[in-house]
């Protein structure tokens, strides 16, 4: 149920979607004052969230920022990377189909190349409410070894939907295998705040290395401040959905 919950409401807090109920109820309703308030407000959310300089400011407050490579003087045991970031259903199934935040992989594959990781732990499974799809863990371990990672340094957890289970799966995986290591979480900067807070709620201390940043530096031209951006409006649902989901997260002792 919980699983059911966290994907439908991802819908609900789309910024888009409030637009359209403000617009479509002025469209419908028959109160000629309440028609304008709403229009106005439709149009008002429009410029608030497709400002692309507000949004920017936003995540920027809430992503956790770039660790510098040169940082990292002592190799980690284990990477352990969460998926998220495939396209599992598209076919034919003969490669894989890399959707936004494919860094999360592609700086793991960084590391391990600089050997300041050793080994490559990939968690998670199908995250689709259907169900349906291949196993992107597998997917991604198929990319590291085609990358030339030899398939001894490559570990796959498949049976996580969301990042509680990505978090308990894989404790139980690095208990087994990798007791008392020293472990390197990797996921995009947005959400690693929530990732890394299960992860220590499973027991596995873990330092933590952002990727996928939505951020750009400041910048202080006026197309960004006047005109409004179809982008900023998924980095807004992509926050507010992030947010709400960390809150939750806590409020459930997950994290």
């Amino acid at each position: 149920m919980f699983f059911v919950l966290s994907k439908t409401l991802l819908y609900a807090l789309m910024p888009i979607t409030w637009v359209m109920g403000a617009l479509l109820y002025a469209r419908f309703t028959r109160d000629e004052r309440q028609r304008k308030r709403w229009l106005g407000i439709g149009i008002g959310m429009v410029f608030l969230f497709g400002n692309g300089f507000l949004i920017n400011e936003a995540l920027l407050q809430w992503e956790i920022p770039p660790t510098p490579l040169a940082e990292i003087r002592q190799p980690y045991d284990v990477a352990i990377v969460l998926t998220g970031i495939t396209n599992s259903t598209k076919q034919p199934r003969d490669r894989v189909y890399f959707e936004k935040g494919a860094d999360r992989i592609t700086h793991a594959l960084h590391l391990y190349k600089l050997g300041k990781v050793r080994k490559i732990l990939i968690s998670g499974g199908s995250g689709l409410l259907t169900g349906r799809g291949g196993s992107e863990s597998d997917e991604l371990a198929s990319f590291l070894r085609l990358c030339g990672v030899p398939e001894r340094d490559v570990v796959v957890e498949t049976r996580s939907r969301n990042t509680r289970e990505n978090a308990l799966f894989s404790a139980q995986l690095l208990r087994r295998h990798f007791p008392n290591q020293r472990y390197l979480l990797v996921t995009s900067a947005f959400h690693l705040r929530r990732a890394a807070g299960c992860f220590r709620q499973a027991g596995v201390r873990a330092d933590g290395f952002s990727a996928d940043f939505q951020t750009a530096e400041r910048t202080f031209t006026p197309d960004r401040w006047l005109i409004p951006s179809e982008g900023a409006f998924g980095k807004w649902s992509l926050l507010l959905h992030e947010m709400t989901g960390y809150a939750v997260y806590k409020l459930m002792g997950y994290c």
